[in-house]
């Protein structure tokens, strides 16, 4: 896609509008529902155009950030329906993020720090602990897939981020490993509402904590020539 600096400068602002459209729409008390059917797909489409726009990273990198976006869309559709399309969801999102990690080794092998593999299995553990009794049994294994390859996904951006030199390099793994831990604060938030009880304005801060960890991975892609650069921009060195 051939970059185009207008639209790029333009997409920031409707993607926070979209995004909070949706999460009017879906904080319930308005009689909106429909604005969440709208908006919510347009949003990750909003941020995949974003991405798409982007064309001066690593291929790999870029084909797989993509390929964990579209995904992401498929799961973003899946849990319109929150209880017949939760399983659909979760497999979308967990084969996302396996994009991610695939993505986020295209120059750095994976693992390449222990360091946050071990603090995120740490959290992993201490957020999953408690609301282990409430998962229903059919669900466990997949939510425990789930919660394995999302701990992946922000650990081997902080590795990355850890293994990488300063300059321009880290500044794009750093966006991405802050994307890696919106991505589980967002997933936190999901599933304590979801099994041990509503959280009040849950649609608040799950939605704008998992938009802002997909535009982070978004914005790590290197802009090509004519993007103008936002606070995100990074660059391959």
């Amino acid at each position: 896609m051939r970059p185009c600096p207008a639209l790029s400068r333009c997409l920031p602002w409707a993607v926070c509008g979209s995004a909070a459209l949706t999460i009017f729409g879906s904080l319930g008390g308005f009689g909106y529902p429909w604005m969440a059917w709208v908006f919510k797909p347009l949003t990750t489409l909003l941020v995949i155009l974003f991405a798409a726009l982007r064309v001066g990273d690593v291929p790999r990198r870029r084909r797989w950030v993509l390929a964990g976006l579209l995904l992401s869309l498929v799961g973003d559709v899946a849990l319109l329906w929150p209880q017949a399309g939760f399983v659909t969801g979760l497999s979308a999102f967990l084969l996302a993020h396996l994009c991610y990690i695939v993505a986020f080794t295209a120059t750095a092998r994976l693992a390449a720090a222990w360091g946050p593999f071990a603090g995120y299995a740490l959290l992993a553990v201490a957020v999953l602990s408690p609301l282990w009794p409430d998962v229903p049994a059919g669900l466990r294994g997949p939510v425990l897939a789930y919660v394995v390859c999302l701990a992946a996904m922000g650990a081997q951006a902080a590795a990355w981020w850890r293994r990488s030199e300063a300059g321009a390099v880290r500044r794009e793994a750093g966006v991405a490993a802050v994307g890696g831990a919106l991505f589980l604060v967002s997933d936190s938030l999901l599933a304590v509402n979801k099994f041990a009880g509503p959280l009040p304005g849950a649609a608040l801060w799950v939605l704008s904590t998992y938009w802002a960890a997909q535009w982070c991975i978004a914005s790590s892609l290197r802009a090509g020539p004519g993007v103008p650069a936002t606070r995100a921009r990074v660059a391959e060195a």
